[in-house]
C-alpha cells in the first residue's frame, strides 16, 4: 500500500509541472503610470490644442554665434510674422538653441504685437512708403484682380494681413529683416478715410 501511495504521489507531482500555469492578467504599463501620478498623464494626452485661425508664416532662420569665455555658443536666430488675414498682423524675432524653440517664441512675440491695419476691400486706401535702416518699400494700391506683386519677405507680411492686390517695390538693403520691419512701418502708416475725417473734423463727403 505504501508503494501504490509513494506512485500516485509522484504522478500528482508530475501532473502539476506538466500541467500550464495560470496566465496573470496583463496590467497595462500607462495604466500603472497614470496610477503613480493620480491619472495626469491621462488627463494631458486628451488635450486638443485648439486652432487660433491665426496665419504664420516663417520669413528666416538664422545660424548665430556667441563667443563667450568657454568657446562659441551656437544658436539660431527666427523671424516670423502671424496675421489673422483680416488687417491684424504684427512681426516677431527670438533666438533659441533649437529651431521649433526659436519659431516658437517668435510667433508668440508677433501674436502679442499685432496692430491694425488699415484696408479697402483687398488692397490699401493710399501709396505709402516703408522705411527701416537702409531698406525701403514703396506699396502701391492696385485694382482687383492684380494679386499681390512682391518678393519673397514683403509677400509673407502682406498675406498675413490679408491683402490680396497690390503692388510693390523695394529700394535699398535686401535683407529680410530690413523688409519686413519696412513693409510694417509703411502698413502702420495707411489711414483710412473716416481717420482722416475724424482728425479734421469733417465728414468723409466734404474730404
Amino acid at each position: 500500500m505504501e508503494n501504490v501511495q509513494e506512485v500516485e504521489t509522484v504522478v500528482t507531482e508530475q501532473q502539476q509541472e506538466q500541467a500550464p500555469a495560470k496566465e496573470q492578467p496583463r496590467r497595462n504599463f500607462r495604466d500603472n503610470r497614470s496610477d503613480r501620478k493620480g491619472g495626469r498623464r491621462n488627463n494631458r494626452d486628451r488635450e486638443v490644442k485648439e486652432d487660433d485661425g491665426l496665419i504664420k508664416k516663417t520669413v528666416s532662420i538664422n545660424r548665430v554665434t556667441k563667443v563667450v569665455k568657454g568657446g562659441r555658443t551656437m544658436r539660431f536666430s527666427a523671424l516670423c510674422v502671424v496675421g489673422d488675414g483680416k488687417g491684424m498682423v504684427g512681426i516677431g524675432m527670438a533666438k533659441a538653441a533649437e529651431v521649433p524653440q526659436a519659431i516658437e517664441k517668435a510667433n508668440l512675440r508677433a501674436k502679442k504685437a499685432m496692430v491694425n491695419i488699415a484696408l479697402v476691400e483687398t488692397t490699401i486706401p493710399h501709396e505709402t512708403i516703408g522705411r527701416f535702416g537702409k531698406g525701403h518699400v514703396l506699396l502701391m494700391p492696385a485694382q482687383p484682380g492684380t494679386g499681390v506683386i512682391a518678393g519673397g519677405p514683403v509677400r509673407n507680411v502682406l498675406e498675413a494681413v490679408g491683402i490680396k492686390d497690390i503692388r510693390t517695390k523695394s529700394y535699398g538693403s535686401n535683407n529680410p529683416i530690413n523688409c519686413v520691419k519696412a513693409t510694417f512701418n509703411g502698413l502702420k502708416s495707411l489711414r483710412s478715410r473716416e481717420h482722416i475725417a475724424q482728425l479734421r473734423g469733417k465728414s468723409v463727403e466734404e474730404i
